[in-house]
């Protein structure tokens, strides 16, 4: 019985830039992209934040959550994640707060440590070089503003306090997935660019203490997602990522390069190897090839739901994408009914 039959599938979107596209384009096709796997049945997209890189347009995330849950209506719009030391607490408990005040049941709250960006960034964004650190107390910090306002509170989030805005903690180690587990927490791990530490996710299960937001672990499972009618076809477009990942081992961001017929003449071995380390749990194929590795994924790491992230540079490779993950699921239903 297909494990893809029961699995919620969600979105990761960083709003990409293409090669001779605009931020404006991308925001266009990220509207267009979250009404397209609405249609399809999928839970949840997420935006990342990120900053100074040329590729990737969903710096302001608060605002783009806006964007996109003001043109849907059935998903659950989020952050995948917000990175929590670049901002003060407060700043964000009264973004969500206005977010969930005018999206009542659909926004998500997705939390990362990471600064999400390069070294003089971090100094531009007032961040520390210790700023990682404080990511504990920043979140017990901002928890406190949501929760219902407390007698004599001096300092309270308006919008914000005692709003039911979900609460999740991302990681690419086993930091957040010892934190998520000890406040119990949902935990989203980004095997997306992390596949090595995939231990985390038993980790998170096997440390996890129920809470009054969680009764039980959940685990979403971040993978990337290259789909297309022929194993062949989906090779060719997937060097895309495999180039977009090759400029950020460069310290060289582009925008999303068109596909290349062979990756061969534009990297080294080291750089070969680095690439796809990176991109280890990354999923690129037909139909069944698809369907058998997402099939193994979740049962290497007993993923509650899948997030999928998906690099094409034309817009409607990536429509066709999710069409095709979308399929595996209706066909795994319609297979478990028979």
């Amino acid at each position: 019985m297909s494990a893809l039959a029961s699995i919620p599938f969600s979105v990761l979107d960083l709003a990409p830039i293409v090669q001779g596209g605009t931020p404006a384009d991308a925001f266009r096709n990220t509207v267009d992209l979250a009404r397209h796997v609405e249609r399809l049945g999928y839970r949840r997209f997420w935006l990342a934040e990120h900053h100074n890189i040329t590729g990737v347009a969903s710096s302001a995330t608060a605002v783009l959550i806006g964007l996109v849950a003001s043109q849907t209506r059935t998903l659950r719009v989020g952050s995948g994640g917000i990175m929590l030391p670049n901002h003060a607490p407060l700043i964000i408990a009264e973004q969500f707060g206005t977010l969930e005040s005018l999206y009542p049941g659909r926004i998500d709250l997705g939390l990362g440590r990471a600064p999400g960006s390069d070294g003089a960034t971090q100094q531009a964004l007032r961040r520390g070089p210790r700023s990682g650190l404080e990511f504990p107390s920043l979140v017990e910090e901002l928890r406190a503003y949501l929760a219902p306002e407390r007698p004599g509170q001096a300092v309270r989030a308006i919008p914000g306090a005692g709003l039911d805005i979900p609460i999740w903690l991302l990681g690419s180690s086993d930091f957040s997935a010892r934190m998520a587990a000890e406040l119990g927490l949902p935990f989203s791990f980004a095997g997306h660019f992390s596949p090595e530490g995939m231990a985390a996710m038993r980790l998170y299960r096997h440390l996890f203490k129920p809470s009054a937001a969680l009764a039980r672990p959940y685990a979403m499972i971040g993978v990337p997602v290259v789909a297309a009618p022929t194993d062949e076809e989906a090779r060719l477009l997937a060097t895309t990522q495999q180039l977009k990942f090759l400029s950020l081992i460069r310290g060289n961001r582009l925008p999303l390069q068109p596909p290349v017929e062979s990756m061969d003449g534009h990297w080294n071995e080291w750089e070969r190897a680095a690439v796809e380390q990176k991109l280890g749990a990354a999923i690129v194929g037909g139909p069944e090839t698809v369907k058998r590795k997402l099939e193994d994924i979740v049962a290497r790491t007993e993923a509650d739901e899948v997030m999928i992230v998906s690099d094409f540079y034309r817009h409607e490779d990536r429509l066709r994408s999710y069409e095709i993950v979308a399929s595996l699921k209706q066909n795994a239903g319609v297979a478990r009914s028979a």
